[in-house]
């Protein structure tokens, strides 16, 4: 059977989603590659520069490749961590772990990620506070079919936005921005007024054309966002 360069960048893609090849490490050389696939060097060496041009993987003249703790994408448009917001401002973190549940995916989910129906999804509710103020609720959704580690990790010391970051890249992200009126469980989580204007940001990544997560991160009214290109 011949071994496509699809093969291999498909392969090399569900290692890095699989936690095989974490975010940073170094990747076999391209020898070592083709040995292990039992196909060419020219085969290995195609997929290994999509990988690359898509921000996935990094190469570098006698350094070698590494798996991308950012990818280009991710660069152009940098994910916050709000624990870094928060003490930028000069105030003191606080998160807490809300709710954790793993479920059949919802019908309006599974359509805007493209899953399957029936498929597990976790769902993780988190508070973020800046000197013991409400500062950032956070509704995330992650598919644990490109994130198989996330079902074991524990998210009660620190969010899930630190750890996905640390543990997968992605290529892919769509991001909005609306006001929301702040509904019941909303408002007593920020510490707002029923029906209260509030700022929300709405963010989903993929690695290729697989969904990693779905997050809606929402403030009090007057939050200000900035990000630089």
């Amino acid at each position: 059977m011949t071994v496509a360069f699809k093969d291999v960048k498909a392969d090399l893609l569900d290692q890095i989603a699989r936690g095989a090849l974490r975010p940073g490490s170094l990747m076999p050389n391209e020898t070592d590659l083709a040995e292990s696939y039992g196909c060419a060097r020219a085969t290995v060496n195609r997929a290994m520069r999509e990988l690359a041009d898509e921000g996935i993987i990094e190469r570098k003249r006698k350094a070698g490749t590494r798996v991308r703790m950012a990818p280009i994408r991710q660069a152009r448009f940098a994910i916050p961590i709000v624990r870094d917001e928060i003490e930028a401002l000069g105030a003191k973190y606080r998160y807490a772990l809300v709710g954790r549940d793993v479920l059949p995916v919802p019908d309006w989910l599974r359509g805007r990620l493209g899953l399957q129906r029936g498929q597990d999804v976790l769902h993780l509710v988190c508070m973020h506070y800046a000197d013991g103020v409400p500062y950032q609720h956070e509704d995330r959704w992650i598919n644990p079919e490109v994130v198989p580690n996330v079902l074991k990790a524990d998210f009660t010391a620190s969010g899930p936005n630190e750890w996905l970051v640390s543990e997968i890249p992605f290529s892919d992200a769509e991001i909005s921005f609306m006001a929301v009126e702040a509904e019941n469980g909303l408002a007593e989580h920020l510490g707002c007024g029923e029906g209260a204007a509030l700022f929300r940001i709405e963010r989903t990544t993929w690695l290729q054309d697989r969904a990693i997560t779905l997050v809606q991160l929402t403030y009090r009214r007057g939050h200000r966002m900035t990000t630089r290109y």
